[in-house]
């Protein structure tokens, strides 16, 4: 299997890449397992800081990296949690916390269509000039009460259309086929399957 170091100690993170690159015989390894450390996210963007990050593994490891950048857009909210998803609710970085916050600030907006981004990159080696950039987009809507005991992260308050569901009761395959790290990672493969 060829290795590939995935710039993220996030375990769902993991367990989910893990998955869907498996049967492209990748192993996936968290940075955590080189003693990586996490890498600065300063930008405003999501792919400004996925570079960053793969960038980073890539160097410390001197292996190919995969990181993604992800996170919750609200339109009601100018786009926000947006980059600062994982630490809405401050630091140190709690689901918890971020959920309350979302609520808190959505208390009284009608508006509650919500979605998730995700922009992945794999950089070949540290100075790669020509990383593959895919982004997926999963729409849906924030409710109030938790549901579902899967998924990770605003996943219990994100309603997907027509499904009745929220993120964190569909099952893993389903998940992964409709979500934005889903489409994104579809789009990867395509490109991996092409050569890149």
């Amino acid at each position: 299997m060829k290795k590939l170091v995935l710039a993220s100690g996030n375990p769902g993170k993991l367990r989910e890449f893990g998955q869907l690159l498996a049967p492209f015989d990748f192993e996936v390894l968290p940075q955590s397992a080189f003693d990586v450390p996490e890498a600065e996210e300063p930008h405003i963007t999501f792919v400004e800081n996925a570079i960053a990050k793969a960038r980073h593994a890539a160097r410390l490891t001197g292996l190919p990296a995969l990181a993604d950048d992800s996170g919750l857009c609200v339109p009601a909210l100018g786009g926000a949690p947006g980059v600062f998803s994982a630490r809405y609710g401050g630091e140190p970085k709690s689901d918890a916390r971020n959920n309350e916050k979302l609520l808190a600030d959505l208390a009284g907006v009608a508006d509650r269509r919500a979605h998730y981004v995700a922009v992945l990159v794999l950089m070949r080696h540290a100075d790669d000039p020509q990383p593959v950039v895919t982004e997926g987009e999963w729409h849906g809507e924030i409710i109030d009460t938790p549901r579902g005991g899967g998924g990770f992260g605003y996943d219990p308050y994100f309603l997907v259309p027509g499904t009745g569901f929220t993120a964190a009761e569909l099952p893993h395959e389903e998940k992964n086929r409709f979500s934005h790290r889903g489409k994104a990672l579809a789009q990867l493969i395509e490109r991996l399957r092409l050569g890149m």
